[in-house]
């Protein structure tokens, strides 16, 4: 038995409670975890925004030790410090073979399998195939990444999505250069995580958007360099600020009609729009036939930052080695196991980037 976070229902509070967790079976590891960030696509799971089978164990953004494995694991070994990876590629479907893991046919399966069971027998499932919200999991080695010796698991795990997804989509989806103009619509995790990759890219100017005005100086912090509060006029206010042509590349980091829309408005003919967060199936974004040959602009949709974690991971944690990507500076706020729910709510009202979740010792 371990105690998780668990969603009972849709729409309601996570409970913590004592679920029964099954050693791993053939291709599975068990992951002690010692810290899990809170992502936006938590509460957006937790609201049933997005499908996710219940009852279900959240989390998604963690790091742990490998405490057991199952027959023919060959990946990782007990005492192994971890990533977990919430979209793990098979390696054998058409995308894989494209060089596209980040678009992996299987890569959502285990969301929809139950890996674990509450105390009187009913089947739980793991948010996003992970289920890092509880002391321990059990995963598909495919769901690891190694981590060298030495790092510090607490700071590592909002790679785990965050700075993947933000990271990658400045490195990789939009592949912006020095010297270029920057827009980032929402400063969470993800959006901060942007923001300090197009900083490490030399791009200039960085213009930072929120609906809160609390957040210019975290915003400043990670590379910011002029700072707006959302309202009607932030598309222009943008392209005021970028010589009246709008921004070589735009970042939707929240995901939806409205920011979505501001992002395509705000970016200069011939730029690019890239849309990290995730918004809803009923939300939908109107162009007008004209405007999409006239702006001649690029629209881009980014899925995990476009990422490899086993070739990115270990080129993000080289640039935090050096100082030049700080992941300290992304978790504004720590709890346990019963601040989850504050951490939503805080989320609903924009405070912070990222709540972390201290679980546990590392140790195996």
């Amino acid at each position: 038995m371990v105690k998780a976070a668990v969603l009972l229902e849709h729409g309601r509070p996570l409970q913590v409670c004592e679920i029964v967790l099954p050693e791993p079976g053939p291709g599975q590891v068990r992951v002690r975890l010692a810290a899990a960030g809170v992502c936006h696509s938590d509460l957006s799971l937790a609201e049933g925004r997005l499908r996710q089978p219940v009852p279900a164990v959240l989390g998604h953004e963690g790091t742990g030790v490998v405490v057991s494995v199952g027959d023919g694991v060959c990946r990782v070994s007990v005492g192994d410090m971890v990533l977990l990876n919430w979209s793990p590629s098979c390696g054998r479907c058409w995308f894989c073979g494209q060089g596209e893991p980040y678009l992996c046919e299987r890569g959502g399966e285990a969301a929809d399998e139950p890996y674990a069971a509450l105390a009187d027998g009913t089947p739980l499932y793991p948010g996003l195939g992970t289920g890092a919200f509880a002391e321990e999991t059990v995963v598909d080695e495919r769901a690891v990444v190694p981590l060298p010796a030495g790092v510090d698991p607490e700071q590592v795990a909002v790679v785990g999505c965050a700075v993947l997804t933000g990271a990658g989509a400045v490195f990789r989806t939009a592949d912006v250069h020095a010297g270029q103009s920057v827009a980032v619509i929402g400063l969470g995790g993800i959006g901060l995580s942007v923001v300090q990759a197009a900083r490490i890219r030399g791009a200039h100017p960085i213009i930072g958007v929120d609906t809160s005005a609390a957040k210019e100086d975290l915003a400043r912090a990670h590379g910011v360099t002029e700072f707006l509060v959302a309202d009607d006029a932030t598309a222009a206010a943008i392209r005021q600020r970028t010589g009246g042509r709008g921004a070589d590349h735009t970042f939707d980091c929240v995901g939806g009609a409205v920011t979505t829309r501001t992002a395509w408005s705000a970016a200069r003919r011939g730029g690019h729009v890239t849309v990290v967060g995730v918004g809803g199936r009923d939300s939908t974004v109107e162009f007008s036939a004209l405007e999409l040959f006239w702006f001649g602009r690029t629209l881009h949709g980014c899925v995990y930052g476009s990422s490899d974690p086993d070739v990115d991971v270990p080129q993000l944690l080289t640039l935090a080695r050096d100082g030049r990507l700080d992941l300290a500076a992304l978790a504004t706020s720590t709890t346990d196991l019963s601040g989850i729910n504050d951490a939503f709510e805080d989320m609903r009202h924009g405070r912070g980037a990222r709540t972390l979740v201290r679980l546990g010792s590392p140790q195996a």
